[in-house]
Formats: C-alpha cells, sequence, structure tokens
C-alpha cells in the first residue's frame, strides 16, 4: 500500500532554495515517505491537526497524511529555525 505523495507550490519553492546536497537528501527522505508515511523518529505537532514533521539534519519537512485517500501532502520544508515561523 503506496501512498501518493503531493507537494505544495510553496514548499516546491523551498526545496528548490536549498543547496543540491541538502535537497537531494530532503527530496530522498520525501519520496521514502511514500512506503511508510509513519516513520521511526517522525513527530506530530502539538496544536496542529494531522501534520507531521520529519527530521533531515538541520532542516525539516512538515507533511500532513491522508490516510483515506493514501495522500502524503507536503506543506513546508525549511531549515529548523525558519520553517516553524510562518505556520
Amino acid at each position: 500500500m503506496s501512498y501518493e505523495i503531493q507537494i505544495l507550490p510553496k514548499a516546491i519553492r523551498q526545496l528548490k532554495s536549498l543547496s543540491i546536497e541538502v535537497r537531494q537528501k530532503v527530496s530522498r527522505t520525501i519520496q521514502s515517505l511514500a512506503n511508510e508515511p509513519r516513520p521511526i523518529g517522525v513527530k506530530k505537532l502539538s496544536g496542529e491537526q494531522n501534520i507531521y514533521r520529519m527530521r533531515v539534519g538541520n532542516y525539516r519537512i512538515l507533511y500532513q497524511i491522508i490516510d483515506k485517500i493514501l495522500v502524503v501532502v507536503v506543506v513546508s520544508v525549511g531549515h529548523r529555525r525558519e520553517v516553524y515561523r510562518d505556520r
């Protein structure tokens, strides 16, 4: 049972602004969410409805899981000190 990955336009812009090495690591991690949307180390954000956080070094991927239709929606990607600011 594989999930479909959808990336919001804002997250695409954030991903493109990262360095090539970090972008590759983050992209691989996002693709791995299709097979296991809740891997070890993922935390649900408190105060947010159904938003999860995945760590990739100093960077974070914020995403939503919609189990009914098997979709993972990437909401935001960025450095740990910046990614939570505009939430």
